[in-house]
């Protein structure tokens, strides 16, 4: 035999017997439990009655109870049934539903409890043992929301509750959303005003209840419920902005303290042109009312979240008291007003799904948010929420933001769509290498190249107005979701200008760059630039956020104590090894002054000395010298000569 032959048998009857063991002598997986049953298209077979006391505010505490119809099917023979508890919320784009906060449940049956039991892989599940006859389950339970921010978003204050449905109750798994019809009332403090898309049952009117006032709401799918939260507060108005007849739209405040509640008849005007902005755009709606929630608050835990016919947002104190430095916060309305047709009404098809407990996928989310990002800086604009030097301003702020975010050298944008599920909105290290939601505010300007392109093509004639009236404003008052893919939006694109519109975005979806899309930019009549002076727009955005911007100097944002909020990947303060999280002590060997700072860069021009820092990380100090001599730079626009004024068009209010 040949010696390499009979190497080769050698050694493989030497390994045999390790390959045999590996393959067949280690642990077997056991099998998974059987899956929760599968969302059906039928008509649940009674009405889900709940019950929500809020008035414990001391301790954060929703007490729930509920009471839930037994299938006669089931009642007959007895056995499992099962009670998910909401995981993959709309407006999240992920499976953030707070089940930790869910405590004390018991499920009785006949004043009998009954045993249930938790599944062991998907915990939102709990199985019910039912016994034959059974005709409800009495479900009680305490959602046990956030006392302070470090634990989670605080949803409870002395002056504000904000009740999310998702958080409040269970629902029976087997039935589309849509099919499990609910009837829900509440306790509130006695006296509280509350504001909500839902609306109070007409044959039941509120009524004082132990230590509050109960209201009760008239029967609506548990999606509709869930689409529908409530702001209550001890500090409540109510600001009608829409004509009797029209369908109507409010806007509902609740703030820490009933000063924060003046609003001035100019203040109220904008937020009524907002109203009549969207309305010539999209040129329908899509909801028999619509209410704005607005928290006023330095308490409740921020927020802007969309719903189809309401929104939840909060905004600083000084929302209408200091109306002149809080326009950075203002267009948050128009966005979320704006999601009511793009997100709501016309939805991603892997974003929809028949309950709340089956995953989503977000490929579509630029369209989804990146868009709604772009038209809430326009609508804000054009009802004057902001004024157009204003909107410019915010604009070169996230040009200059995503044309010097390293990450997107290696992640394109399309990436970014599944930052939800990846990250579920954590907290980031090195956000400007590792990329976030950027579909958001990149796509923004991905739309805005969008628009400018069509006005090209078109001579003026046609521009992305066209594709959102055409798009979103079909099926003026239905309230039912439309769901769209990729290829409707390349042919609705197609269907306002003709242009390889697929190749045109996948381009930017899906390639990697030094530099962020800004041909819209150009197109506009603008070109980004950087001067030493910030822009109001960024002095009012530091001043809102308590911090200072210094990303495009030496490379980092910091708060008013000192600390790192963010530091750029590749930038001046990153090469020296400074990190997020770390605190300035010292500059130029003087006690950290945000002004000193500034002055420090700008010394620095002359090149001869590098800036000075001494920096904390926990209970360790170090010093650190920054060589960077290229003064302060803050992003503004440019005119660009002999370029039509296209953004200030764009922006302006329509007639």
């Amino acid at each position: 035999m040949h010696k390499r032959a009979l190497f080769l048998l050698t050694s493989a009857a030497l390994l045999a017997p390790f390959s045999n063991s590996f393959a067949s002598d280690g642990p077997q997986p056991l099998p998974l439990p059987a899956k929760p049953p599968v969302a059906q298209d039928t008509p649940y077979p009674g009405t889900i009655d709940l019950h929500v006391v809020a008035t414990d505010l001391d301790r954060h505490i929703l007490s729930v109870s509920e009471h839930v119809p037994v299938p006669a099917a089931l009642s007959a023979k007895g056995g499992d049934m099962v009670l998910l508890y909401p995981s993959w919320l709309p407006g999240n784009h992920s499976p953030t539903g707070p089940i930790t906060q869910l405590g004390g449940l018991v499920v009785k049956v006949s004043a009998k409890t009954a045993t249930w039991t938790r599944d062991t892989v998907d915990v939102n599940a709990f199985h019910i043992a039912v016994p034959a006859g059974a005709q409800a389950l009495d479900v009680s339970f305490q959602t046990l929301s956030p006392i302070t921010p470090e634990i989670g978003r605080v949803v409870m204050t002395p002056a504000i509750v904000n009740v999310q449905w998702n958080q409040t109750a269970l629902y029976p798994a087997g039935y589309y959303t849509r099919d499990i019809p609910f009837r829900t009332s509440l306790t509130l403090p006695h006296g509280w005003g509350y504001g909500t898309a839902l609306r109070p049952d007409a044959a039941r009117k509120g009524t004082q209840a132990a230590g509050g006032d109960e209201v009760t709401f008239g029967v609506v799918p548990f999606n509709t419920l869930v689409d529908s939260p409530l702001f209550a507060g001890r500090y409540f108005r109510r600001i009608e902005l829409t004509k009797t007849g029209d369908a109507p739209v409010s806007l509902d405040l609740v703030a820490d303290r009933p000063e924060y509640l003046a609003a001035t008849d100019e203040q109220i005007a904008v937020h009524r042109a907002l109203v009549e902005q969207a309305q010539m755009l999209f040129g329908s709606h899509h909801y028999d009312h619509y209410d704005f929630l607005l928290a006023l608050t330095n308490e409740l835990g921020r927020i802007g979240l969309e719903h189809h016919q309401s929104s939840e947002n909060s905004g600083p104190t000084g929302y209408f008291s200091k109306w002149d430095k809080t326009f950075p916060a203002r267009d948050l309305l128009a966005h979320e007003y704006t999601h009511s047709w793009n997100g709501k009404f016309r939805r991603p098809a892997d974003l929809w799904a028949p309950d709340f407990n089956t995953p989503q996928r977000g490929s579509l989310l630029w369209v989804y948010e990146g868009q709604t990002q772009y038209w809430g800086y326009v609508l804000a604009a054009r009802a004057g929420l902001m004024t157009a030097d204003q909107a410019k301003d915010a604009i070169a702020m996230v040009a200059a933001t995503y044309d010097t975010r390293a990450g997107r050298t290696w992640r394109p944008l399309q990436d970014t769509t599944n930052d939800p599920v990846i990250a579920q909105r954590a907290a980031l290290s090195w956000r400007s290498w590792q990329r976030s939601e950027d579909y958001y505010s990149e796509g923004q300007l991905v739309w805005l190249d969008a628009d400018t392109l069509i006005r090209s093509l078109s001579g003026g004639k046609r521009s992305l107005d066209d594709f959102a009236r055409a798009f979103f404003g079909v099926d003026n008052g239905s309230v039912v979701t439309r769901t769209y893919r990729f290829e409707d939006v390349v042919a609705a694109l197609n269907g306002v200008q003709p242009y390889d519109w697929a190749t045109f975005l996948r381009q930017r979806l899906d390639a990697v760059s030094a530099h962020a899309p800004l041909d819209g930019l150009a197109r506009g009549g603008y070109a980004l630039s950087y001067t030493d002076e910030p822009t109001p727009y960024i002095k009012a955005y530091e001043a809102i956020r308590k911090m200072r911007l210094f990303d495009f100097s030496i490379g980092f944002s910091i708060n008013s104590k000192g600390m790192l909020t963010n530091v750029l990947w590749g930038g001046p303060s990153w090469k020296v090894g400074i990190a997020a999280g770390e605190s300035i002590v010292a500059v130029n060997r003087q006690a950290y002054d945000a002004d000193d700072l500034s002055d420090a860069i700008e010394q620095a021009k002359d090149g001869k000395a590098p800036i000075s820092l001494l920096v904390r990380s926990g209970d360790r100090f170090r010093t650190v010298s920054i060589d960077y001599h290229g003064g302060l730079r803050y992003p503004h626009l440019v005119r660009l000569e002999g370029k039509d004024d296209v953004l200030g068009t764009i922006l302006a209010a329509r007639k």
